[in-house]
């Protein structure tokens, strides 16, 4: 991804390596649990319905990296480069990582590893862990103290709850 500082007669970009890190991060996280808790709506948690699940989880989170690459490679467009649509897919990577931890969760589920019935709790923990620690290393960078950075982490995984619970109402 190019950094925030290009060089003269090369198109800017509006992101940075860290910002696309820390957007997919907390969208993989929050589209991780909210699907999650989508799927577990309907009750069925036998090990090939988490198989299927993990699966499913995977599949959403390619086919939202693609939508966001896509996007970046219409609001970005300049013919004077060239694979920019493949540069504006690979650069979407954070998001596709940020599920991983629940597509193993739910897949362990599925194989056996651990009981099928109850694994959702364990992956919003996760992810909501996950969405703490973003907000915690942020704060950090931006150089608050270690409490006002535990307590922008907590906001954090706090609105990452409310997003969550919104999504499965909504659904």
């Amino acid at each position: 991804m190019a950094d925030s500082t290009a060089a003269a007669g090369e198109p800017r970009r509006g992101h940075g390596t860290r910002e696309a890190v820390l957007f997919g991060g907390v969208y993989g996280a929050v589209l991780a649990s909210s699907l999650v808790a989508a799927l577990t709506q309907y009750g069925h948690n036998s090990a090939a319905s988490r198989r299927y699940d993990a699966l499913w989880l995977l599949v959403t989170a390619f086919a939202s990296a693609l939508a966001h690459g896509y996007a970046h490679y219409i609001a970005e467009r300049d013919p004077r480069r060239r694979l920019v649509a493949l540069r504006a897919l690979a650069d979407e990577w954070p998001l596709v990582t940020a599920v991983l931890p629940t597509v193993f969760l739910l897949a362990g589920a599925g194989w056996g590893w651990w009981s099928a019935t109850g694994v959702e709790y364990p992956a919003f923990g996760l992810n909501m862990a996950i969405l703490f620690t973003l907000g915690l290393v942020t704060a950090r960078r931006a150089r608050s103290s270690w409490p006002v950075a535990a307590l922008i982490g907590l906001g954090d995984a706090l609105l990452g709850v409310i997003v969550v619970v919104a999504n499965a109402l909504i659904k």
